[in-house]
């Protein structure tokens, strides 16, 4: 009897083990191939593969579990991507290859692994052998093979090194007040990377964008030799594949896939003054009116919850702010725009215009019995907006209406990961999908995303023609189609400071391109020391914002003592003046996906010594424009000059040469910035705020070459409409030929006239010049001795200050070009 009662047992527990237990499953041998138009379909017992060409460069690779119907809607993908039909496929026994004029793609099929390779045959990337794809109950895998001395790079906000070698990462969009320098996850997912190695001689890039949005996981060798993997924990497995022979190139193709930005309006590339809170409207205009009596330039100004009744949005606090149209107004006046904080959260309060339509309407996210789901935020319980429903979408976006009639031009999506008091929103919880229907761990890490595109369609519709400006904490891939991005509630630390450097570089990898970090940190009180410098810093950002918490120290550039005034002075008077050369990069992002802020692995990403943890902070604005973020303690710092060009020091024009590494100083006043020779930055004369016309004169700054062809895109137009989709802008090549001295203008689209009539070239490094032409004529050279930066106060009775021109240039002047215009010399 005993030995019957142990035999059922045993029989017992192994089959509850069977139930109970999943081990890897791999998605095994293929059993039937058929081309189609646009690539392959491979079938196994264990479900499909379908690889689909989209261009020459990018392949898509979809594994479906047995038994599911293939994922087909993507928020991340732009709408209107077209596969492609420019490549060959080639069928044998053992494999099925796809080549496109970049490279070919070979699938194993007993079992069914993948290799790509260059055209030349050089590996790019395969699957781990033993492993390729494959799942553990729901959650799917793939196994890359790791290479040794292997680099990658990206996956946007994630804290850690430039190189994420060694490290894993998860994608879960996160509401993490003060996060730790080293959390993971924060706000924000972009499931992207960049791989990087040398095979047989070659420099070796690909690009690998997961498009699922269910939480995932990337493990690029953490503990473990053998693979890198990435891991959604349902849906299919669904990555694109890209190759290109530049770093710029794949981010190209990747926002070829996930999208790019429209032009936002001028005004938002201004400083922007923000806190948690401004209250009431006489503090806001006081702090507006401080910044142009105190010529410190500055264009838009936040109202945080407390502009509110009761935190409810879409409603005005009327004790604190009783006309909030004049007020509107009369900041316009100052030539300041208002950008006001919306939260998903709709109080659950009968009477309230927002509660009763969403609720009539059905527009909330809803628990499976078909109830609206509830939970906690700012005005207390609260329904949260469905946007993965095209009817929510709509009613969001003509819900700004009544700020929009009050003069609201920015809106500034905050809690939108979702969170919620408690951190555990239920997974349950049911959103539409356009219709397709999902739960909350499908929807999570696309609710920010999709509430960002609700917003800026609603605003931009609303607005007529008018260019919104849309600020984000949370996203997905995709979402610089809609909105700027921030880093979030940061500390006042300088490791804070220097890992937002690190984030923004980061997030460029991935294609956001407009971004920032509060200046200054969200949480704590900077030193004087820590504000000067964050400043700086920031002043360079795309987004420069700086912004505090409730109860902490005000954090205008004024509030630390008149030499810290005088620094952020400096440092955002040179911000207006390079708004021609960060609004020209701005357009190159709208055009092919590249950042303005961008890390050194995007021009230099086989030198090892951009990865070393003293130099992986340096980063360019656009291509020529470096900059080596110091922490506040330090006056001197030692500096890595990339390439193969000499590097001038920007308030001196110092040479330093290339691919060389040298300790320069970096007093509080002055931070490292150089410039690369070659480099040709347009800047314009000072201006308060961007509603104000500078000189009819732009100032092109060009740097001498050893050797070599640079080119500098020069961009216009009106800064506010939609009218550029048109043709209404101005755009100039400038072409900068070492070797045969030349300059010249050219490729010039006139759909627009700037209000400059002349351009003054102003020579860096040249020597004496002893003659120049303008289009075959002798053209005058005067010499001038120029300063980006104004000498510090020394605070005296006199007022006595050091004298300011400390760069000698030669200048030649030519009428703003409307034709092609070469200067020779």
């Amino acid at each position: 009897m005993m030995f019957f009662l142990l035999f059922l047992f045993v029989v017992n527990t192994k089959i509850i083990a069977d139930q109970t237990y999943n081990k890897h499953v791999a998605i095994g041998t293929a059993e039937s191939v058929q081309s189609t138009k646009h690539g392959a379909l491979f079938k196994t017992r264990e479900g499909n593969l379908q690889v689909t060409v989209y261009s020459q460069t990018i392949i898509k690779v979809q594994f479906t579990k047995s038994g599911r119907v293939p994922d087909t809607l993507s928020y991340a993908q732009k709408p209107g991507l077209i596969p492609s039909t420019a490549f060959t496929a080639q069928d044998t026994p053992l494999a099925y290859r796809i080549e496109t004029d970049s490279m070919a793609m070979i699938i194993s099929k007993n079992p069914i692994r993948i290799r790509f390779i260059s055209k030349s045959g050089i590996l790019l990337n395969e699957d781990e052998p033993a492993f390729g794809t494959g799942w553990i109950g729901e959650e799917v895998t793939t196994y890359k093979r790791l290479i040794p001395d292997e680099k990658f790079i990206g996956m946007g906000e994630k804290t850690g090194g430039l190189n994420r070698r060694g490290e894993g990462f998860t994608h879960w969009n996160t509401d993490y007040f003060g996060y730790p320098t080293n959390a993971d996850p924060i706000y924000m997912s972009t499931p992207f990377y960049i791989g990087l190695h040398e095979a047989e001689g070659a420099k070796v890039m690909y690009g690998i964008f997961m498009d699922n949005s269910y939480k995932s996981h990337f493990n690029f060798g953490a503990s473990n030799d053998r693979f890198a993997s990435f891991t959604a924990e349902d849906g299919d497995m669904t990555y694109y594949f890209i190759h290109h022979s530049t770093v710029a190139g794949i981010i190209e193709s990747y926002t070829s896939i996930t999208g790019r930005i429209t032009l936002p309006p001028l005004w938002s590339l201004g400083f922007q003054q923000c806190r948690y809170s401004y209250y009431p409207d006489k503090e806001v205009i006081r702090v507006a009116e401080t910044f142009r009596e105190k010529n410190i330039p500055a264009d838009v100004m936040y109202l945080d919850i407390h502009y509110m009744d009761k935190y409810k949005i879409f409603t005005w606090n009327k004790d604190r702010f009783p006309d909030p149209k004049g007020m509107i107004s009369t900041l316009k006046q100052k030539g300041f725009n208002t950008a006001v904080i919306i939260d998903p959260g709709i109080k659950v309060e009968k009477g309230y215009a927002a509660y009763e339509e969403g609720a009539k309407d059905n527009l909330f996210l809803k628990y499976p019995d078909g109830t609206d789901y509830r939970g906690q935020v700012w005005p207390g319980w609260c329904h949260f907006p469905d946007f993965t429903n095209p009817k929510t979408r709509t009613w969001w976006g003509n819900s700004f209406k009544s700020l929009v009639d009050v003069g609201i031009r920015g809106f500034w999506n905050d809690m939108n990961e979702p969170a919620t008091w408690g951190q555990r929103f239920p997974d349950l919880v049911e959103f539409s999908f356009e219709g397709l229907n999902g739960t909350h761990r499908r929807g999570h890490n696309v609710y920010g995303l999709e509430m960002a595109r609700a917003t800026f369609e609603g605003t931009k519709e609303l607005l007529k023609g008018e260019r919104p400006f849309i600020l984000t904490r949370a996203g997905f891939s995709g979402v610089q189609r809609y909105s700027a991005v921030w880093t979030g509630d940061n500390v006042s630390s300088d490791d804070h400071m220097m890992l937002g450097v690190r984030m923004l570089s980061s997030l460029g990898l991935v294609g956001v391109p407009y971004v920032g970090m509060d200046i200054g940190g969200f949480s704590g009180n900077p030193s004087k020391e820590l504000f000067a410098r964050w400043i700086s810093i920031g002043a360079f950002a795309p987004l420069s914002r700086a912004h505090v918490c409730v109860d902490n120290k005000d954090q205008e550039p004024w509030s630390f003592g008149e030499r810290v005034e005088d620094i952020a002075r400096n440092y955002l008077n040179l911000r207006y003046m390079m708004l021609p050369y960060i609004y020209s990069s701005f357009y190159q992002a709208h055009q092919k996906g590249l950042p303005i802020w961008r890390s050194l692995a995007i021009e230099y990403p086989f030198d090892s010594k951009i990865y070393d943890g003293r130099y992986q902070h340096q980063f360019t604005i656009g291509k020529g424009l470096m900059i080596a973020p110091v922490n506040s303690t330090q006056e001197f710092t030692k500096v890595y000059f990339p390439g193969s060009q000499p590097w001038y020091d920007f308030y001196s024009d110092v040479v330093y040469a290339p691919s060389t590494e040298d300790h320069v100083d970096a007093p509080l006043e002055k931070l490292p910035v150089f410039v690369q020779g070659g480099s040709i930055i347009p800047m314009q004369s000072v201006i308060q705020h961007t509603g104000q016309k500078s000189s009819d004169t732009l100032f092109l700054h060009v740097y001498a070459a050893n050797s070599g062809i640079t080119q500098q895109m020069l961009y216009h137009d009106d800064g506010l409409t939609y009218s550029y989709e048109k043709g209404a802008f101005s755009s100039i090549n400038i072409r900068y030929e070492a070797q045969s001295k030349s300059l010249t203008f050219d490729d010039i689209i006139n759909g627009y006239r700037p209000h400059f009539t002349t351009i003054a070239v102003m020579m860096h490094g040249f020597g004496d010049m002893a003659s120049a032409t303008v289009n075959g004529k002798a053209a005058p050279i005067s010499k001038k001795r120029v300063s980006f930066m104004k000498a510090l106060s020394n605070f005296d009775p006199l007022g006595s200050q050091a004298n300011e021109g400390t760069i000698p240039v030669q200048v030649i002047h030519i009428p703003y070009p409307t034709s092609k215009t070469s200067i020779n010399w």
